[in-house]
């Protein structure tokens, strides 16, 4: 089994590391209102998923 002679430097270990970073979150426009939302999941402004009316909200 290999094992490392010397420790791994905090910077040499910072510097491979430069690459996870976080995605962004990916939101499209909804079809009815237009306003952001993610996607596959119900339109927290208008509370349509489609053409089908699954949350009550204040606008209607």
């Amino acid at each position: 089994m290999a094992v490392p002679k010397k420790r791994t430097s905090k910077q040499r270990k910072r510097k491979r590391r430069t690459h996870y970073k976080a995605e962004a979150v990916t939101t499209n426009a909804c079809a009815r209102c237009g306003d952001p939302k993610l996607p596959h999941r119900v339109c927290p402004s208008c509370g349509y998923y489609g053409d089908k009316a699954v949350l009550e909200t204040d606008l209607d």
